[in-house]
């Protein structure tokens, strides 16, 4: 008996735009967001397309792989490229009059990724920003969300769109100008960056990551770029100083983690802040966090879930009281790895003692960081230990502020 042929309810095409790989399906539906990088880029060198695929592994989840020949002839014969998708279709057109502008901007929180918390207002605001062509800086806690955020917001607006770590660039000017190179042939030339590319696109949505880290010369030389009453790139490499000018339409957008507690970073000048319109991420409550960890793993038990929400909760609560015995909470971006740990088997003692631990300092013995939060883990597991940290009372009133 022949093995049964699994079909695939999406098929995906990708296409380049800028720098990033995008996943259309044949309703003209926007995947991108849901397949991972790799895939793309794989599918798009390859020239072949990718669906969404049932799971194999028993449970209700899917994964995304190319679409044989074989596969194609069936699906041919069958109804799934011809049905219209359940998803909401990010494919949007901008408009351009400002009565459809408005519209556009007030109906927009539709387009929010459900795995993004973000308020209705908040994102409306980041939409309105990117439509009117603002330079747009996200800023907030480490792990909330910033960099999603932007690229969600590049999804929703289907334009050309560039990514540049900027905290990872060794060479700014390289990065955001260009190299000077020889060959033995042709001598000395000089090699355009790909920024010099983006910023000439028009439309275009160019993404900051990591603005406060950054080198200051790679700050200098955004300058004029950002300055809306300049937006151009001078290129001293080339003869008679040549100068890029901003295409129309080109938005900014900028991460970028701004306080003391990180170390790493910058103190962000002021005249290069003045060139931003400031969007804050928010740290999410515990009842946000229970809801998008639910989201992310809903095999994983809602009851360990939530417990898990608690003890973020507890932890930010605790690092901005006045007496604080941590000096920062745990993070969105950790509570997702950890819960990630629990989907794959490990208990709630053991993805805290990897991923939650390591974090806080352990100097001081029992008055150290690392135990205050152990000792707040210890709280939600099931062998009842560190009874005496908090009362009932203690942990409602933490967990409800």
């Amino acid at each position: 008996m022949s093995k049964q042929l699994v079909l695939p309810d999406v098929v995906c095409k990708i296409e380049k735009s800028g720098n990033r790989y995008n996943a259309w399906s044949t309703d003209g539906t926007k995947y991108t967001s849901d397949i991972t990088s790799g895939c793309r880029k794989n599918a798009y060198k390859g020239k072949y397309l990718v669906g969404r695929f049932p799971s194999t592994n028993g449970n209700s989840g899917f994964a995304w792989r190319r679409v044989t020949d074989k596969v194609m002839r069936e699906l041919e014969n069958s109804s799934v490229l011809n049905s219209s998708s359940n998803e909401v279709s990010s494919n949007v057109e901008v408009p351009t009059e400002h009565a459809e502008i408005l519209n556009f901007i007030h109906n927009s929180y539709s387009l929010k990724p459900r795995g993004l918390m973000m308020n209705e207002l908040k994102w409306k605001y980041l939409v309105r920003s990117g439509v009117r062509g603002k330079n747009i800086m996200m800023t907030g806690p480490a792990g909330c969300g910033k960099t999603m955020a932007a690229k969600a917001l590049v999804n929703s607006l289907d334009r050309p769109d560039f990514y540049f770590n900027l905290g990872a660039t060794q060479d700014p000017r390289a990065t955001l100008i260009g190299n000077v190179h020889f060959e033995k042939k042709s001598g000395t030339y000089f090699s355009e960056s790909l920024f010099v590319k983006a910023i000439q696109t028009p439309n275009a949505v160019v993404l900051l990551d990591e603005l406060s880290r950054a080198h200051p010369d790679a700050w200098n030389i955004l300058m004029t770029v950002l300055d809306y009453g300049q937006r151009y790139l001078r290129l001293d490499e080339q003869d008679g100083q040549s100068t890029i000018k901003v295409a129309d339409g080109v938005t900014f957008i900028a991460t970028a983690n701004i306080g003391n507690e990180y170390t790493s970073t910058r103190v962000m000048d002021k005249a290069l802040m003045d060139r931003f319109t400031v969007v804050e991420m928010d740290v999410l409550s515990e009842n946000e966090e229970n809801e998008l960890l639910t989201y992310m793993f809903p095999h994983v038990d809602s009851e360990v879930l939530g417990n898990v929400a608690k003890i973020a909760s507890l932890t930010r609560s605790e690092s901005k009281s006045e007496t604080a015995r941590v000096g920062s909470g745990i993070s969105t971006r950790t509570t997702v790895e950890l819960c990630g740990l629990l989907y794959d088997g490990f208990n709630l003692q053991e993805a805290s003692e990897v991923s939650i631990y390591p974090q806080y300092d352990d100097a001081g013995g029992v008055d150290s960081e690392r135990t205050f939060v152990k000792q707040i883990v210890q709280k939600f597991c099931d062998d009842g230990s560190s009874d005496d940290l908090f009362n009932e009372e203690e942990v409602e009133e933490a967990t409800v502020s």
